[in-house]
């Protein structure tokens, strides 16, 4: 027990004693070189992370390009068993300005009196479906301000296709394109919707 005490004692008469080592005093420049450190690294972190943004923008678009080659290619003669006959597939940008019609078509299939809109989707959601659905509405509104009297199709190409998206688009008069094989299969609506 004595030892315990005066180990004790030791303690804190070494608790009490000054420190030899001087505590640095902190100035506002130091404060401020650090702020600045700091800054520069978040900056660089920022930079690194836009950089990657760009770079998965770009892997995204790489990937949007090449699903809509896939799923159009060869379109206008598959739709032939459909009764349809269209001469050319394009992708088209409408922009009207003063009417505030602004609208992409990934795959517009036309003759003089139809025209089938597709959109291309990597995965198809119910949100795309009421997209094109409204893509469809402006659609028709930029025609019949152009004297455009065709009638207008719609369809929806995507590479993954669950059952509830493709029923939801089949439902609203769309015609859904998806893989099938080698190939690409068209599932025609029970009732097709005409804009």
């Amino acid at each position: 027990m004595t030892t315990n005490k005066a180990a004790a004692k030791k303690v804190a008469a070494a608790a009490k004693k000054p420190s030899k080592t001087a505590v640095k005093k902190i100035t506002q420049a130091d404060i401020q070189a650090n702020f600045d450190r700091i800054q520069k690294v978040q900056e660089e972190a920022w930079e690194a992370i836009r950089e990657t943004q760009r770079n998965i923008g770009g892997l995204n678009n790489t990937v949007g390009s090449l699903v809509e080659h896939i799923m159009t290619a060869g379109l206008p003669q598959k739709f032939k068993r459909f009764g349809f006959t269209f001469d050319r597939i394009s992708t088209v940008k409408w922009a009207d300005g003063e009417n505030n019609i602004y609208t992409e078509i990934d795959g517009l299939l036309e003759n003089g009196s139809q025209a089938m809109i597709v959109e291309v989707k990597t995965t198809l959601r119910n949100e795309d479906v009421d997209g094109h659905i409204k893509r469809m509405e402006k659609v028709r509104k930029y025609a019949d301000l152009h004297s455009d009297k065709r009638n207008f199709f719609g369809a929806i190409a995507a590479a993954i296709v669950d059952k509830s998206p493709r029923e939801y688009a089949l439902k609203k008069g769309f015609f859904v394109i998806e893989p099938s094989g080698e190939d690409v299969k068209i599932t025609k609506p029970v009732s097709e919707k005409v804009w």
